[in-house]
């Protein structure tokens, strides 16, 4: 039998094109079931199977376990000490083993040999797939559609394989028929106990940029960069192309004679609008760029939030804005800003506000009135950290203040922003009925918050005489927010 098991193990291998230990390793397995078969116990067995002479010999093994464990099953478990008896190199974590007689490889040993290569042979035939596919994630490929269910299309690769392209994947409202061609990104191979997944796309971003490259030489030849690309699948895709040759226009070499090259992308998705936008490291260029054609009036930038207002006359608003809010959404994405485009009057009388706020504040916060307060804001000067931690240099360049006036606005402006940082920053501690009195500012509130008083029957119970020597508070002022708290009293 040694000669006839080389003869099976090498006509299996050679037509199934796997491996020679695969086959083995089945026999192997395969023999030692039917071992157990045959003693008609659930022992632990291993075969060890001669690669050259294809003998093999039969062994019963036991799993050692240290002697103050329990055993949860003695067919296949030992104790340390017993295991010793006979095996006196034995150690905890091991196996011992003891030599028993071999079966004949017969029909039953040769049943289940059959079983166990074809599925052994079927495990290396999917290893060798999803290592072939692996190595193709990013690519394009072409399918053929292979059946069509409600939450997804199953595709023929070829090689054997077979792919899957979730609803998901899908551009809406294509429909596919049986024996239809398909061009898809490959974009994951996945591996579970339930076997492999191949998975294609045509909405991921990848996808565009792969037919962009495979339209436009520039970009195949890396003279045309592609930054990012966003899309609503099958509707609209922003696109933003940098180029390091001045000699070359990357919008117009993307989009081609008379649009052929971006029509031809277009085509490809169903008809998806691609808008080619010309990259700028100017993040407000960028942004202006991104929302073309419509005319940007101007951007106020907030670093901080990663925010910006954007102004466009009135009858561009909806231009700027897109269908469903389409335009502005997918410029945010490609920029990675969050975007407010509003009217141009909207967004005046948003600034107005800001400023007025502003402009409270600092008058709040450091004893100033309202016209040194504007300077400070026309200068660019318009928070407390930036008159707290700039060089003292750019305030003297003012011409308004000497030296000792400005380091005594610094030292209030870190005062103040010491309090808002007790109080976490915001007024998130307070009454919201302290915050409501008329008069009351958030500057002042904290300044309450400091000496624990934080709600309105805590100030109505104050005396003028124990606010007055708060910072930039006068008699009057503090008489005029007692009063505002007791008002609930007499009502």
């Amino acid at each position: 039998m040694s000669k006839e098991l080389l003869l099976v193990v090498e006509a299996v291998a050679n037509e199934k094109d796997v491996d020679r230990d695969v086959i083995f390793d089945a026999m192997e397995q395969a023999l030692a079931m039917a071992t157990k078969k045959r003693h008609g116990i659930e022992m632990d067995v291993r075969v060890e199977l001669n690669r050259k002479t294809g003998e093999y010999l039969s062994y019963r093994r036991w799993f050692v376990l240290a002697d103050d464990e329990a055993l949860e099953d003695p067919l296949t478990q030992i104790d340390l000490s017993e295991a010793q008896k006979e095996h006196t190199d034995a150690t905890v974590g091991e196996f011992i083993e003891t030599l028993i007689p071999s079966i004949e490889f017969g029909r039953i040993a040769a049943q289940t040999a059959r079983s166990v290569i074809m599925q052994k042979i079927r495990e290396a035939e999917r290893d060798k797939l999803v290592a072939l596919f692996k190595g193709r994630i990013g690519e394009l490929i072409f399918a053929s559609v292979k059946r069509v269910t409600r939450d997804l299309v199953v595709v023929d690769l070829g090689e054997h394989a077979e792919g899957i392209m979730p609803r998901t994947e899908m551009i809406p409202r294509e429909v596919y028929k049986v024996g239809d061609r398909v061009r898809a990104y490959l974009k994951e191979v996945s591996v579970d106990q339930r076997g492999h997944q191949i998975i294609l796309s045509r909405t991921c971003p990848e996808m565009l940029i792969e037919l962009m490259r495979l339209e436009i030489p520039e970009v195949a030849e890396q003279v045309i960069e592609i930054k990012k690309a966003v899309r609503d699948p099958g509707m609209r895709a922003k696109v933003a192309v940098k180029t390091y040759d001045s000699r070359v226009d990357p919008v117009g070499a993307c989009v081609g004679m008379r649009g052929s090259r971006i029509q031809a992308v277009t085509n490809e998705l169903a008809g998806e609008r691609i808008d080619v936008i010309v990259f700028d490291d100017n993040p407000v260029q960028f942004v202006m760029n991104a929302l073309a054609p419509a005319e940007i009036v101007s951007v106020i930038m907030d670093e901080e939030n990663h925010v910006m207002d954007v102004a466009v006359p009135e009858d561009q608003l909806s231009l700027a804005i897109g269908r469903g809010g389409q335009n502005v959404r997918l410029a945010g994405q490609l920029t990675g800003w969050r975007l407010n485009v509003m009217a141009e009057n909207d967004a005046a009388v948003k600034e107005q506000n800001n400023t007025a706020q502003q402009r409270q504040e600092l008058i709040d916060a450091l004893g100033i009135d309202e016209e040194v307060a504007d300077l400070f804001i026309s200068e660019g000067f318009v928070s407390l950290e930036e008159i707290a931690y700039v060089p003292v240099q750019e305030l003297l360049d003012l011409q308004v203040f000497d030296e000792d006036v400005i380091m005594e606005l610094r030292d209030r402006a870190k005062n103040a922003l010491l309090a808002r940082a007790l109080t976490g920053g915001s007024t998130a501690n307070l009454d919201p009925q302290i915050l409501e009195l008329e008069g009351m500012t958030e500057s002042l509130a904290m300044q309450l918050f400091e000496r624990d008083i934080t709600t309105r029957e805590e100030l109505a119970e104050q005396a003028v005489d124990d606010l007055i020597d708060m910072p930039h508070m006068t008699e009057e002022l503090a008489g005029k927010m007692i009063m505002a708290a007791r008002k609930h009293w007499f009502e």
